[in-house]
């Protein structure tokens, strides 16, 4: 039986007994044992951090003895093929190919350049419609036809396709020649790493009315546009960054369109976590459905009155003490930040994958603001977290370097400065504060004089805590010699 397809606005349309894609690829490649996932038995999903993910798709096949080719469909489009592993009692993988180049009217159109096709036309008045021969000549940026007695760009018509080409899939297929010792039903799995699988770790915080303590919500947000769903599967979250091996060439394929439909959070317990290797390895205790071109969560974890500690930020620059800075009370902001110290003892204590943490805080009316966030990067227990979440609006500094002289030095790396600043914190809060005031100086230092004791946080690094009273203000002074 002839069959035939036509390709009109961008649809290809099957003009045979046999109505679908799928259909006419069996019956081009009849030979071929196809596995789809109705064969499918149990499916596990393993998701790193770094946009990879391994799959172990598991199915039950009836084989034939011998000679087997066998079209295992409906695996992910951005699977790693060489990362691929059958694995079967009595079974051997001679040859495999990834067939990821899908049908489409673009493609099909492409793999018809040299070859005949049939222009279908239809007279705009009469309705009849006619039928040319017309050789694919290029379908770049376009289609150029060559037909009997002239050339043509752009298709005047509908385009009628004979057959389909054996090497275009409507989904993408993993096809394998293999030898089988016995014949019947056969359980074999196949793993795969593949691109598209990515999670991440988001955590929602809710700040007390003291600003003491916080209660925290832990989720895995989970997105896949691998181009499979992976249905009821076994779900593992890999916490570390996993090395891989660069590409000798990296390029761009051109990407795919990223549709995120967000689901509904899932009412679940925790994940379960354990340590592999050097990483943190997290469970999902029940099956999960992770549909393609799909973005969910999975609860992680949740812990209520973690003692958290406030702190009013103002950090310098090293440039104050190269030279002299004429600019005059310069107008700098106060951070705000929150620590919270990863530790059993503050009912917290649990490794803590890199994500984001939103934090939340109640207004007079009891109603919930957002207030900030920030990216943590993996956190094992007993470290602290420190959360950048803003600028304090009653807070403000000014700062102005008084004197700056060079003391001795002819060199380049030989000088030696002195160089005084004054430091003006106000307050306009009803309480009185902390402002704890960091200064990066290069170089060897010294401080010669200041009006407050200083701390000694590095070998580039000097601090200050200054209490500013409500309603007023404070004022650092303070002398260092700097040697470069």
């Amino acid at each position: 039986m002839l069959r035939k397809l036509i390709f009109s606005l961008g649809v290809v349309v099957l003009l045979a007994a046999f109505t679908t894609v799928g259909m006419v690829s069996a019956t081009a490649q009849s030979d071929e044992v196809v596995t789809t996932l109705d064969d499918q038995v149990g499916v596990a999903v393993t998701i790193y951090n770094q946009n990879l993910a391994l799959v172990k798709d598991k199915r039950n096949l009836t084989l034939a003895e011998g000679d087997v080719k066998l079209a295992f469909r409906e695996v992910s489009a951005q699977m790693r093929p060489e990362t691929a592993l059958l694995t079967a009692d009595g079974l051997e993988v001679v040859e495999q190919n990834f067939e990821f180049d899908l049908l489409t009217p673009e493609a099909l159109l492409r793999k018809y350049v040299g070859h005949q096709v049939e222009v279908i036309t239809r007279h705009p008045t009469t309705g009849v419609e006619s039928r040319k021969s017309a050789k694919v000549l290029s379908s770049n940026n376009g289609v150029v036809l060559q037909f009997d007695d002239h050339i043509e760009t752009g298709v005047p018509g509908r385009l009628s396709f004979s057959e389909l080409p054996e090497n275009l899939r409507d989904r993408p297929t993993l096809t394998m020649h293999m030898e089988s010792a016995t014949s019947g039903a056969k359980d074999i799995e196949l793993s795969y790493l593949t691109g598209g699988l990515r999670w991440q770790a988001d955590y929602v915080a809710e700040l007390n009315a003291s600003d003491d303590a916080i209660n925290l919500s832990g989720w895995v947000t989970l997105t896949n546009t691998s181009g499979a769903t992976y249905q009821n599967a076994q779900l593992q979250l890999v916490a570390g960054d996993v090395h891989q091996a660069p590409p000798e060439r990296e390029f761009d394929s051109g990407g795919r369109r990223e549709m995120m439909m967000k689901a509904m959070p899932a009412a679940a317990p925790s994940m379960a976590q354990e340590e592999m290797f050097e990483y943190h390895l997290y469970t999902l205790a029940r099956p999960t459905t992770i549909a393609d071109n799909q973005s969910k969560q999975v609860a992680l974890l949740q812990a209520a009155s973690v003692p958290c500690k406030k702190e009013f930020l103002l950090k310098g620059s090293s440039y104050y003490y190269r030279r002299a800075y004429g600019e005059i009370d310069r107008k700098l902001k106060v951070g705000v930040f929150v620590e919270v110290e990863n530790r059993k003892k503050n009912r917290l204590g649990v490794p803590l994958p890199k994500g984001v943490v939103r934090v939340y805080k109640e207004d007079s009316k009891g109603a919930l603001q957002f207030i900030g966030e920030d990216r943590i990067d993996h956190t094992p227990e007993n470290e602290t977290v420190r959360l950048k979440l803003g600028d304090a609006f009653d807070l403000t500094a000014s700062k102005k370097q008084t004197s700056f002289k060079k003391i001795d030095g002819d060199g380049r790396y030989n000088y030696i400065y002195e160089a005084a600043f004054e430091v003006k914190l106000k307050n306009a809060k009803s309480e009185e504060v902390e402002i704890k005031v960091v200064e990066p100086i290069p170089g060897d230092w010294e401080v010669l004089k200041e009006s407050h004791s200083h701390y000694k946080e590095s070998s580039s690094a000097a601090s200050w805590r200054i209490p500013v009273p409500a309603k007023g203000e404070a004022t650092l002074v303070y002398r260092v010699r700097v040697k470069h």
